[in-house]
């Protein structure tokens, strides 16, 4: 069994919030952390778990608008060129037995409004895929960021329960 940990980061602190949780799960699966620019939009029977991940932007997932935004302000090279989580999902083939989660990277604040990981979760479910955890938050002290202290090694103890919790219910559905 193996997981994959697809992720839209603009400023690279969601990219490091995905290789935290990528570690995490490591402990349990094999995985592989990818770019929504590298993922591919057809998963394997092979693959247990999914976890997305992306920055919340306007109480959501990003969108053409909120990424133009975001490549403005930045002050270095933006990591996810191309498009996000939005449109990878809209495209997203997987077996049903392929377990999810989904985090965010957001303002602390933002945890009681709209985020990208509940939008995503929402999306999994609809399309009739097991959510195994709520969707996570990590927090950024500002829009370029950086991390709060101490929010990758909670995104690795995170990824690790993730894990234990897919590999718990993968094995019950097949």
């Amino acid at each position: 069994m193996r997981a994959v940990v697809v992720y839209e980061s603009m400023f690279g602190n969601t990219q490091r919030i995905a290789e935290a949780i990528g570690a995490g799960v490591a402990t349990r699966l094999g995985v592989e952390t990818l770019e929504v620019g590298g993922a591919p939009p057809i998963l394997g029977d092979d693959i247990a778990l999914l976890v997305v991940g992306g920055p919340t932007h306007a109480f959501g997932m990003t969108r053409d608008s909120t990424r133009e935004q975001a490549a403005e302000q930045a002050e270095g090279p933006i990591v996810s060129k191309e498009a996000g989580i939005r449109e990878w999902l809209s495209n997203l083939e997987a077996p049903s037995a392929v377990c999810t989660a989904t985090f965010d990277t957001c303002f602390q604040k933002a945890r009681f409004m709209g985020t990208a990981s509940r939008a995503a979760a929402k999306r999994l479910r609809r399309m009739g895929l097991p959510v195994v955890a709520d969707p996570e938050h990590f927090y950024v002290s500002g829009t370029p960021g950086p991390l709060l202290p101490g929010e990758e090694e909670r995104a690795r103890r995170w990824g690790k329960q993730v894990a234990e919790a897919a590999v718990a219910t993968f094995a019950s559905r097949r």
